[in-house]
């Protein structure tokens, strides 16, 4: 689902058998998300396969997000992450090239096959992510995702996974030309999301961990976890949590590795784990992770693209850097302060504070205008209560 505050052309999609720069023949359209579509193609030059994504609007700001998207990826080297070979405009449409990853995203996957994934498939794609998050966040510009969840990961043959689409993705490097020329991309996946991203707050690697616990979450017990905002509205309310322990969901996972990803997914970043290693390295204390003898779960391979129920459901607004306009994205958050507008008053109780947000997106502008921070502002207490008491709640809870 996409949602542009900007009146902006979409561009049509490419037929089978269409060549491109003379070289790039379409074969078929693998799927289609809020921010573009992907195809496979073939290279005529070089003779084999790759992905062809396009964009899927003339607007200027997801023009440069998706340059930016496209010189980003061209930039890592990682065997999870796909690799950029080219970028180039044809007509009023943008386009990149990259490696072709032959498989079906977890998506498809799940539809195929309802109900949780065996324990020791799920730790070693979580065990390779990781070592991908720890090669991006590390990166000399601090590369955050912001979008990991079932779709986005692809599994091989090999039963190797590779994370894919870095629409939202944010990095170091902000230039003050950059930031008075270019705008900025404000998305996130209502149930992978951290409460931070969906409110706009801010997000750091903490927001990634958040988002890869959700996703493990999922294909473990084999039930969606509960958004973000759901979360915060019932603990400030008294409510029982609407985030099941994983061992209660399915007690084929174990209490260990149930409070793994309860950790993983704590509303408030500061107790997440801290960065991927400190994951990764909770996750290998449970056994050892024999890449090796990786038995992927039984499915239905699934060539067809996806239906308009099981497409990406990311929801993407570009915003100016000046007059800016309001985000229909708050609409949401609006309705959770109405519901804790009646506990503002212990707000003067709690200063929970946000990470600092040490990445900054690359050509994009300063994180919000004047608009948005008047927005913003008047549900930042309101969040900041609802994180502090997930936080006591959660703890009060689990003694």
């Amino acid at each position: 689902m996409s949602q542009n505050q900007n009146d902006s052309r979409i561009t049509s999609l490419l037929a089978r058998d269409t060549i491109l720069q003379s070289r790039y023949r379409i074969v078929r359209q693998l799927g289609k998300g809020g921010m573009g579509v992907v195809y496979e193609a073939i290279d005529l030059r070089l003779g084999h396969t790759v992905a062809v994504k396009q964009t899927l609007t003339e607007d200027e700001a997801l023009w440069k997000q998706f340059e930016h998207e496209a010189r980003l990826l061209a930039q890592l080297n990682h065997p999870v992450l796909p690799r950029v070979s080219d970028y180039f405009t044809e007509g009023h449409r943008a386009f990149f090239v990259l490696q072709f990853v032959q498989g079906d995203d977890l998506a498809t996957m799940i539809k195929q096959q309802p109900g949780p994934f065996p324990q020791n498939s799920v730790i070693a794609w979580a065990d390779q992510l990781l070592d991908a998050l720890v090669y991006l966040h590390s990166h000399d510009r601090q590369i955050i995702h912001r979008d990991i969840k079932p779709h986005n990961l692809k599994i091989t043959s090999a039963g190797k996974i590779a994370l894919l689409d870095f629409g939202l993705a944010k990095s170091q490097g902000v230039t003050r030309e950059n930031e008075s020329k270019c705008p900025s991309i404000f998305g996130y996946s209502p149930r992978y999301a951290p409460l931070e991203q969906i409110q706009d707050l801010g997000t750091s690697p903490q927001s990634d961990i958040y988002a890869l616990g959700a996703t493990l979450y999922h294909l473990l017990t084999g039930a969606k976890p509960p958004d973000a905002l759901t979360r915060a509205a019932a603990l400030i309310s008294s409510q029982p949590n609407p985030l099941k322990p994983a061992h209660e969901v399915n007690p084929a996972v174990g209490i260990d590795l149930s409070a793994i990803l309860s950790q993983a997914m704590a509303q408030d970043p500061h107790e997440r784990y801290q960065n991927a290693t400190e994951f990764r390295e909770a996750l290998r204390r449970l056994g050892r992770v024999d890449e090796s003898v990786i038995e992927t779960a039984p499915y239905t391979a699934v060539t067809s693209s996806p239906t308009s129920e099981e497409r990406d459901t990311t929801v993407v607004v570009s915003r100016r850097p000046a007059n800016s306009s309001r985000f229909a994205s708050h609409a949401i958050a609006t309705v959770l302060i109405i519901l804790l507008a009646s506990f503002g008053v212990f707000c003067r109780y709690y200063q929970w504070k946000m990470p600092p947000t040490a990445t900054q997106e690359v050509g994009m502008a300063t994180p919000a205008s004047t608009e948005i921070h008047a927005e913003v502002n008047s549900s930042t207490r309101v969040n900041r209560l609802a994180l502090r008491s997930s936080k006591k709640k959660e703890s009060l809870r689990s003694e």
